[in-house]
């Protein structure tokens, strides 16, 4: 990162660690070692220096989709089981399975040698949640009490939520992890494991009003914090997360659990605690003038992680210009607090930089701009 980004981040990060309770235990649910066939990569020290960034104490980690996954993700699970043990305690590994290739040896083998849960990415691998094979799944992870983490992001069948409630109230004692907030099906997750004793959502997704989203229709115990690395980022991520926290007004022991404790009461086999009642309201409210920052940045993602820089510059401009309104109203000191982070933003594009590397001062502003106005006041 470089040093004008850093110092145009630093009162960001100063906040974050003031919006963090004390005595909290960070614990990123979402994260991945090694190499994508997109391209992506991680390795150990990569991740170790993103939960540094965020003072992340652990990390439950698994393989991306590897292009050595064959037989059965052996390879890359083995590297991650053996970054697991070189981390000291550091990273909790969970194995990850292809339904289509001896899904359970695969399990039972990992299980055995320290995993201390399950990945299943349907999108990538493309299979549904029903079938012989994915009943097995659900009974290993039922009969050794580990959780599944399940992908529930973009890219998934209409038929997905319907057919993984059914499949995990068949198994009620596999935890489980709905990543990225289960947007790919959000209502009929909720409803549908709503009894269900150990279904969580993770916050590896950029958008907060998903995340106020979830908070509406679950307790907050049934939240747990995650990034996505190397696709996301742990300190902007749990930044984004403690912000809607603070416009929710959740109480610090809430989140304590949703920042570290209820992901370590899985993977040690504990029961997580009651849910409480729904922490927003049915309509969350926005200031006018952060809405439209909030909308134009939220159309960078999309273009900027495609290649289209202009496309991605375009919006941040009409995104700065909101922060130059001569009328600013309530919303003048969360824009003067923005307008650097879309400098900062544009300046990387326009240098040539990654894509990536543009959009942390991009998630910054969403954060601020949806979570200004304080829910139910």
């Amino acid at each position: 990162m470089s040093e004008p980004l850093d110092r145009t981040l630093a009162p960001f990060r100063s906040e974050l660690a003031r919006l963090r309770p004390s005595d909290s235990v960070v614990v990123d649910a979402h994260t991945h070692l090694g190499l994508d066939e997109d391209g992506m990569s991680l390795d150990p020290a990569g991740l170790v220096g993103l939960l540094d960034d965020a003072h992340a104490a652990f990390a439950l980690v698994f393989p991306l989709h590897d292009p050595e996954r064959v037989p059965s993700y052996r390879v890359p699970n083995d590297r991650v089981l053996a970054w697991a043990a070189d981390s000291g305690g550091r990273f909790i590994p969970f194995c990850r399975l292809d339904p289509a290739d001896d899904p359970l040896a695969e399990a039972e083998r990992c299980l055995n040698a320290g995993a201390r849960g399950i990945k299943l990415h349907p999108r990538a691998q493309a299979f549904g949640m029903v079938g012989s094979s994915i009943e097995g799944i659900f009974a290993a992870a039922e009969q050794a009490h580990v959780p599944i983490l399940i992908h529930a992001g973009r890219g998934l069948p209409a038929t997905f939520g319907a057919e993984l409630v059914e499949i995990a109230q068949g198994h009620p004692g596999a935890p489980l992890i709905l990543a990225h907030l289960g947007v790919a099906d959000q209502g009929i997750l909720v409803d549908g494991l709503a009894d269900h004793p150990a279904a969580v959502f993770d916050t590896s997704w950029m958008n907060p009003l998903d995340v106020f989203g979830l908070l509406a229709r679950v307790g907050a115990e049934r939240v747990v914090f995650g990034s996505d690395p190397p696709y996301g980022r742990t300190w902007t991520s749990l930044y984004m997360l403690l912000r809607v926290c603070a416009s929710a007004g959740l109480p610090d022991a809430v989140v304590r659990e949703i920042v570290g404790g209820g992901a370590l009461r899985l993977v040690e086999g504990r029961e997580l605690l009651p849910p409480g009642r729904p922490s927003v309201p049915a309509r969350v409210e926005l200031d006018v003038r952060l809405a439209r920052v909030f909308s134009f940045c939220l159309m960078v993602f999309g273009s900027g992680i495609a290649g289209a820089t202009d496309a991605a510059v375009g919006m941040l401009t009409l995104a700065l210009a909101v922060c130059r309104d001569p009328s600013p109203g309530d919303a003048g000191p969360a824009l003067e607090r923005i307008a650097p982070c879309l400098e900062a933003a544009i300046g990387l594009f326009q240098a040539g930089e990654k894509p990536r590397a543009a959009l942390p001062p991009v998630m910054v502003s969403m954060a601020i701009a949806a979570t200004e106005v304080r829910q139910g006041a």
